[in-house]
């Protein structure tokens, strides 16, 4: 383990947490939304999406450390971040999130009704609407284009920041809160 951006936030790779797992040493939370967790997951992670982390909450208790994932590692260091400001002494993370895990060659588990990613759902919509900016631009009414520069520039906005306002807007619907 190396400390990393503060003394208290510690980034684990897959080996440390794969052996941390197997000596049941560690809570481990995932922090991603509930269709991105049924759509894979490691085995034994309690859901805990960061759009509702509770530093308080009954799953992060008990004597276990508490190692956070996600898909690549940015929500997981904004839980963290949480987790410190409400006073937990040290907090792990698994560096490169899932996607790290995969790569070792870690299985996870998937639900067999999970949704598709909302990466591709985004991916989906915004391309929609791009598309039909563009025809209706094109020929109904010039004004339409508006709608695709609008998707456009979000994706811009998205990119920049690594927030995506369509896709927490996809998280919340109903097909997506998979338990």
């Amino acid at each position: 383990m190396t400390a990393n951006q503060t003394k208290q936030l510690l980034d684990i790779d897959a080996l440390t947490l794969q052996q941390g797992l197997s000596d049941q040493k560690i809570s481990l939370i995932d922090v991603r939304e509930p269709g991105e967790f049924a759509g894979g997951h490691i085995q034994g992670a309690t859901l805990l999406p960061l759009s509702q982390f509770d530093p308080n909450s009954p799953k992060l208790q008990g004597d276990k450390d508490i190692v956070l994932y996600c898909q690549s590692g940015n929500r997981s260091r904004q839980a963290a971040q949480k987790l410190l400001a409400a006073g937990v002494p040290e907090v792990m993370h698994l560096k490169g999130g899932i996607t790290g895990w995969k790569q070792a060659g870690y299985p996870v588990e998937v639900h067999k009704n999970a949704p598709i990613s909302i990466f591709r759902q985004v991916q989906i919509v915004a391309g929609s609407l791009v598309f039909i900016g563009t025809v209706l631009g094109h020929f109904v009414n010039p004004g339409f284009l508006i709608l695709s520069g609008f998707v456009g520039a979000g994706l811009v906005f998205a990119g920049i920041t690594n927030t995506c306002a369509m896709g927490m807007l996809l998280a919340k619907l109903p097909y997506n809160q998979v338990k």
